[in-house]
């Protein structure tokens, strides 16, 4: 199961390459592109979060152990009828949702994204998946614009969502820093900030 039109197919994630190089906000062009075809897939938000779990979870089999419900689910046909794979499902379309708005507002966006990437440090989420979720969300968007899709849209998502996931991993690695010291002894605290000086 692959997507012809955007050669993800072999490999449903953004390359390492592009999640550093492109990972600036989208332009002016790119944000109207996105926001015009938002109001086309949320009237369908609820099968696109479904979809791109389960074609998720066909690439990516590892993604499941991230996922303690879906965890020993082998059968992806009983994920698509799964309640909880539904509700996350809308959890994550609500995100995207409120990303799409937050485009003319880097500011939001950022602290939006960031606390997402701080709170996934918490559910034991690591950075290294992000990126393939928006890799299946375009897959899974594609047969719900039909000929609204064209690679300038695709482009424009791909480089929303590397900004977005990159602005995650952010918030990932703050938390992960902050845990990390909260962790340590007020001796070793102390002596690491005494060390800074």
């Amino acid at each position: 199961m692959g997507c012809a039109i955007s050669g993800l197919a072999a490999k449903s994630e953004f390359s390492q390459k592009d999640r550093e190089e492109d990972a600036a906000h989208p332009s002016q062009e790119h944000i109207q592109m996105i926001k015009d075809s938002w109001k086309v897939i949320r009237d369908d938000i609820a099968k696109v979060g479904i979809i791109m779990f389960v074609r998720l979870f066909e690439t990516h089999p590892e993604c499941k152990d991230v996922f303690f419900l879906f965890r020993d689910v082998e059968d992806l046909e009983r994920l698509r009828t799964n309640r909880e794979l539904r509700a996350h499902g809308l959890r994550v379309m609500s995100f995207i949702e409120k990303s799409v708005a937050r485009l003319d507002q880097p500011e939001r966006l950022e602290a939006l994204a960031m606390e997402l990437g701080k709170s996934h440090y918490h559910y034991n989420a690591p950075p290294k998946y992000y990126s393939y979720v928006g890799a299946e969300f375009i897959c899974a968007v594609q047969p719900i614009l039909k000929e609204r899709w064209t690679a300038e849209l695709e482009e424009a998502w791909k480089t929303m969502f590397q900004h977005v996931t990159s602005l995650m991993m952010q918030g990932y690695q703050e938390e992960s820093a902050r845990q990390r010291n909260l962790a340590m002894s007020p001796k070793d605290r102390l002596d690491k900030k005494n060390t800074a000086l």
